[in-house]
Parts: C-alpha cells; structure tokens; sequence
C-alpha cells in the first residue's frame, strides 16, 4: 500500500507537469522557430527519515528541447529570415544579456532599431539600427543594406551585419522567457557566443515551429489519461485501506 501511494502520487504531480509541457508546444506550433520542450519522468527511490526499500518517487528526468528544424515556409518578405544548418540569431533580451533564437520575422521599431518579437538583434557593435523608412535587404552573411527613401539602387549601402552564431556540441539551454542561452562558464557567469561566420541566411522564407500538432494532440490524451488512471490507484489504495483498518477493528 505503501508503495503504490508513493508512486501514483509522485507520478500524478510529473504527469501535470507533463501536460503543462505539451499544452506549451500545442499552444507554439505555428510560432516561428519554435524548439518543443521535452519531458522526461525517472523512478528515484525516496531519501531521508522516511527512506524505505518499497518507497519510489517519479521525478524529471535531463529536460530539454528537441533541436531539429522546422519547415521553411516562403513568405516573400524581404525581412523575413531563416537560418541555414545549426546556426542561430543573436537578440538582447529584457536583462540586457545575450540571448539566441531561429525566430527570423525581423521589424523596425519608431526608432530605426531591428527587432524580434521586441527584443533588439545583435550585430557587430551592439543593437542594430537602421534608417527608418529605407527599403532594406538581407544578404545570405546576415549583412543588411539600406537604400534611403526617394533614392536609386545606387545609393545601397550597408547599415549592418546580423549576429549569426553556432553553439556546436556545447548546445543551447532555453530560459523562462523562451530564449535560448549558452551554458554559463564555472563561475556561473553568461557566455557570448562568437560570429561564425560560415552560418547563412536565407530571405524571403521563415522557419516554423517543429512541434507535431498530431503528435501533441496524441500525447495530451495519453497524460489526460495517465492522470486519470494515477488518480484511480490513489483512489482504490486508499479504499484498501479503510477495509484493512475495518477488518483489524474487528479482529481487536
């Protein structure tokens, strides 16, 4: 009884966190670049004062987010951008730190500055900003060329490079505000990721997500119904045990 308790009921909490998880990638499968979460759920045994050999808890096991890309969708749009092979845009997130996305929808802001979703992109000194009301290009190296508004082709020039970057092997980890960040060095500290320069962008084409919408409408019935049977073992472990208190009261 014991034991079936500690199971069902660790394994019932996983479970909510679970449905929360693909309720977040259900919710993103038509949000550019976008990298589902994963979740995984591992037997521990339970530590301490109430350590004991039929006490196994459920816990989440190394999450993370599955890397493989979405599909190139062709929009026409001259700033819409889609990174090439494994590389990645640099944006300033909210705390000012340096942050990464293969989200490639770019705007300008009233104030020149090229955006993601709100967040400045990074090029070589910092935020980018570009003449407002010029008719801008990307070129497959990230660089962005101006032509200033009533002018000729002749009058191109360039008004900044994006930051492409390449995690390699090291990977990216995603924060809470759905960025994604290098690993921090031993002393805790964020890394900048350096220009690589063989990453190429493609105009006119956007990413999208590489959330499964069949396969996440599948996965939130199978938790829906773990829940549910997780809930009936606590349910019918706790009605064994009032039978077994009751057949005690009577033996005493």
């Amino acid at each position: 009884m014991d034991r079936i308790l500690y199971t069902a009921m660790s394994g019932a909490k996983q479970t909510m966190d679970q449905q929360s998880v693909v309720s977040h990638n259900l919710a993103n499968v038509d949000t550019a670049g976008f990298r589902s979460q994963l979740h995984a759920m591992r037997a521990v045994p339970v530590q301490g004062e109430a350590a004991h050999a039929t006490r196994v808890s459920v816990a989440a096991s190394t999450p993370g987010s599955d890397f493989s890309p979405g599909n190139m969708m062709a929009t026409g749009r001259e700033l819409d951008v889609a990174v090439q092979g494994q590389g990645w845009i640099a944006v300033q997130a909210q705390d000012g730190s340096e942050a990464y996305t293969r989200r490639g929808d770019l705007q300008v802001d009233g104030d020149g500055i090229l955006l993601i979703t709100g967040k400045p992109v990074i090029g070589d000194g910092g935020p980018i900003i570009v003449p407002l009301g010029a008719e801008l290009s990307v070129g497959t190296d990230g660089t962005l060329s101006a032509i200033a508004e009533g002018q000729g082709p002749e009058a191109l020039v360039d008004v900044g490079r994006i930051k492409l970057v390449d995690p390699g092997e090291a990977g990216l980890m995603r924060g809470d505000d759905g960025l994604f960040r290098a690993a921090p060095n031993a002393e805790g500290e964020g890394i900048a990721l350096p220009q690589a320069e063989e990453m190429r962008l493609v105009s006119g084409v956007l990413e999208g997500s590489n959330v499964s919408a069949i396969e996440a409408m599948v996965s939130m019935i199978d938790v829906a119904r773990r829940y549910e049977m997780q809930m009936k073992v606590i349910s019918t472990a706790d009605e064994n045990a009032q039978r077994a208190n009751n057949l005690l009261s009577m033996q005493g």
